[in-house]
């Protein structure tokens, strides 16, 4: 019966396998996309992923439904938030400028089955949203004409009533996907100049917008015979912080650009500032004016700027909002079919999706097999399937990628910098000592495995400290945690932070409602796991980062990570159980796909290095001579011989 169990040396190597990391190329300026975008190229598209119809939808929902002209503060929350998230994603586009977004930068830190989990939510994430908002666009230019589109298609095509259906056949939702996704496999610049055009149409409406909400405004509508300014109070506030948040969602557009910027290491924390500014600004503005316009409670959920523009007697800008909340809604269908064919690359370049996605036209250097596959599927997606009820997806898979990527901000900022520098396995050189030579006592020990040379022991009584070592102010009360390796203990410092992120994100939300926990108990919980997330984040900080990089690097690591993570997790908690559920199915699906394709496929796997029969061991003593101790490894089944030690020689090169 033991015979058929894994062995414990197998496992490990499982282990290993799930969490190995890329190896980044030397020149990691050097792909196969056509460098062409600027700053205002990757600001626009920026703008265009978040600026969709949330802006002429959202505002008036959140305004009516949950928190008032209150609403504007919940806009300053969401984008602060929003803030810690996009802040991760500058610092990790401009130090990895590769293509793959949230996938590569999980990729890159963490391991290797989180970045395929990451890569494949992601995935569903962009076609989803791609096909939901192309019905919302379908629905709002068939309200213009009365719904003779609808009332078309169902006398002479039919009507389902079908579980997981569509009521009717969306012909027009697929139309506008199939023409995006022509547009986009022409290239980034074409794809580009079309969003410069749709996003200057919709910027030029929401200053329309603002210039007339301003005129037309009367404050006696914040006035407390209209409810005051926050009617539902700061719970209100707050859950309204909750719904804006997925309104800057589309900022990772910016990240999966990153191999198409021509100076990625400015460009990308540049444009992601901006274009997160601008959105945030055009959200709290327009609720501003929306507000002022028209008492809070009278607002029309669905159209709330045209219908406050109607009752104003101001009719005729109905038809300037309806054109710019179609531009708008261009300008996302065109970031969600940008993004989604180039993460698809990535992970099929990397070894751990289908080969023929990683294809690269030689003409428009562009990834068209996976923009052409995908924006059917989308199209597919957008013409029979009820989106209504898989919308919420959306946001555990924005959050979980989100929560990913500030967890590989700390992970990758106490690490040591890798050096690539191969070299063959025979040729095994001692490092040269320093001129000053090494001080008395001191031992360094040096092994061999393939073309890597680790330093063991490390001379505790120099000033400079590698990533990842413990700070000298912190040696003499933290001195146990000396003996581990460089970054050891911050990645252990880092699961835990996350495991007491999830348990008093889950007291906070269920304590009350769903597990019914006395006060005493309730009270106990929050303050044991808040002091475990508070000791994992002082534990991180007591260890060495790195410093003095040239691209830009997020302020304040480890706490503005671990605020988005924590945030994060507490609006993921928040969702239905039903999203929680079909989350679950979708990823037993990626796991099917990863072990039973990616894992076997993998770049990193054919790197791995194969058994040597041969172990070489170099230990340089103070005195400057050289042992070396070579022991044939023997297999298992054969005994193996004892070999005498060699003669201790002086190294002289």
């Amino acid at each position: 019966m033991a015979r058929w169990l894994p062995r414990m040396a197998d496992l490990t190597r499982f282990c290993q396998k799930l969490n190995r990391v890329k190896t980044l190329e030397d020149d990691m300026m050097e792909t196969s996309f056509n460098r062409c975008l600027s700053t205002i190229d990757l600001t626009l598209l920026g703008i265009g992923g978040m600026v969709g119809s949330g802006l002429y939808v959202l505002t008036g929902t959140v305004a009516k439904e949950i928190a008032g002209p209150a609403v504007i503060v919940s806009f300053i929350i969401a984008g602060f938030a929003s803030l810690l998230a996009a802040l991760c994603y500058a610092e990790f586009g401009a130090r990895v400028p590769k293509t793959g977004s949230a996938y590569m930068f999980t990729y890159v830190s963490v391991g290797e089955i989180w970045a395929f989990l990451i890569g494949w939510n992601v995935l569903l994430e962009y076609m989803i949203g791609g096909a939901a908002v192309a019905r919302a666009w379908s629905g709002y230019l068939d309200s213009i004409f009365n719904h003779k589109i609808k009332n078309f298609t169902e006398t002479h095509v039919g009507t389902w009533q079908v579980p997981f259906l569509a009521r009717y056949p969306d012909f027009l939702a697929a139309a506008i996907l199939l023409i995006a996704t022509a547009f986009i496999s022409f290239g980034a610049k074409v794809s580009s100049w079309l969003n410069h055009v749709f996003s200057a149409i919709s910027m030029g409406v929401i200053l329309f917008i603002l210039i007339m909400g301003f005129i037309l405004a009367q404050p006696k509508n914040w006035s407390a015979q209209e409810g005051g300014f926050a009617p539902y109070g700061l719970s209100g506030i707050m859950a309204g912080t909750a719904t804006c948040f997925y309104a800057f969602v589309g900022f990772d557009v910016i990240a999966a650009s990153s191999e198409e910027a021509r100076n990625p290491q400015r460009a990308v924390p540049r444009a992601i500032a901006f274009s997160l500014g601008l959105a945030t600004g055009a959200y709290i503005l327009v609720s501003v004016v929306l507000t002022l316009m028209v008492p809070w409670h009278t607002l029309d959920p669905d159209s709330a700027l045209a219908d406050a523009f109607y009752r104003r007697g101001y009719a005729w800008a109905g038809f300037l909002v309806a054109a710019g909340s179609i531009c708008a809604m261009n300008t996302v269908l065109l970031s969600n079919l940008f993004s989604l064919p180039r993460i698809v690359y990535a992970m099929a370049e990397d070894g751990l999706f289908f080969q023929v996605f990683s294809r690269v036209h030689p003409r428009t250097q562009v990834p068209v097999v996976g923009i052409v596959v995908f924006g059917l599927l989308m199209a597919l997606l957008a013409l029979v399937f009820d989106l209504e009820a898989l919308v919420q997806f959306l946001s555990i898979g924005t959050l979980l990628a989100y929560t990913f990527v500030a967890a590989s901000i700390i992970v990758l900022r106490f690490q040591q910098q890798k050096v690539n520098a191969p070299a063959p396995a025979a040729d095994v050189r001692p490092i040269p000592e320093s001129r000053e030579g090494p001080s008395a006592g001191e031992l360094k020990e040096y092994e061999s495995f393939s073309d890597k040379l680790q330093l063991v022991d490390r001379d505790k009584s120099k000033e400079h400290r590698e990533p990842g070592q413990l700070k000298a102010s912190f040696e003499p009360y933290l001195e146990f945690l000396s003996d581990f390796y460089p970054g050891e203990v911050v990645t252990v410092a880092v699961v835990t932070l996350m495991v007491s992120a999830i348990c008093l994100c889950s007291i906070l939300v269920f304590g009350n409602t769903h597990l019914h926990l006395p006060t005493w108990s309730y009270s106990l919980l929050l303050v044991l796991f808040s002091l475990g997330f508070l000791l994992s984040l002082l534990l991180i900080w007591a260890h060495e980062q790195q410093h003095g990089t040239q691209t830009f690097q997020i302020p304040l690591v480890p706490l503005s990570p671990a605020l988005s993570i924590l945030l994060n997790i507490y609006l993921m908690l928040k969702l239905s159980y039903m999203t929680w559920l079909r989350f679950a199915v979708w990823l037993l699906l990626g796991l099917l796909v990863y072990f039973g394709y990616g894992i076997w496929h993998s770049k990193e796997n054919l790197r791995e290095p194969r058994p040597q029969r041969v172990s070489a061991r170099y230990v340089v003593f103070p005195s400057g001579s050289l042992e070396e101790r070579v022991q044939a490894v023997q297999p298992s089944s054969q005994p193996a011989a004892a070999l005498p030690d060699t003669d201790t020689e002086d190294c002289k090169r």
